[in-house]
């Protein structure tokens, strides 16, 4: 082995271990945390970090080649569609959640016409 063969299996070992120790703080917060958001957020770090480093891993590993490309277009889209699908997730549960009563007003129809005119006036 040369000693570039070595530093590359240090380095992808080194990123591949901490992969997956945040894989496994992510999969503790998980657990432990009693509200939806709390956990969504250590799943939501997780996904996005924890998955990088595993993959930068194994692109350090397989070198240069057309694999360490699909591996880059891979994290790419894990690093924008995980964000997102979070995002939504929250945003359902403060709609729907239940402490949702507590953030929405509660109004009549004739309450909005009132609010409405009283706009219109102004």
């Amino acid at each position: 082995m040369t000693a570039a063969e070595i530093i590359r299996l240090i380095l992808g070992t080194l990123f591949l271990l901490a992969g997956l120790v945040l894989f496994g703080i992510e999969m503790i917060s998980v657990f432990k945390q009693k509200y939806v958001l709390n956990r969504m957020h250590g799943a939501a770090i997780g996904d996005t970090l924890a998955i990088s480093f595993t993959l930068v891993g194994l692109i350090i590993f397989s070198g240069i080649s057309f694999d360490s490309l699909k591996l880059i277009v891979i994290d790419l889209f894990l690093w924008v569609t995980s964000p997102v699908s979070s995002h939504l997730v929250a945003k359902l549960e403060a709609y729907t959640g239940k402490d949702a009563k507590k953030m929405v007003r509660e109004a009549d129809l004739s309450t909005i016409e009132k609010e409405l005119e009283e706009e219109s006036e102004s």
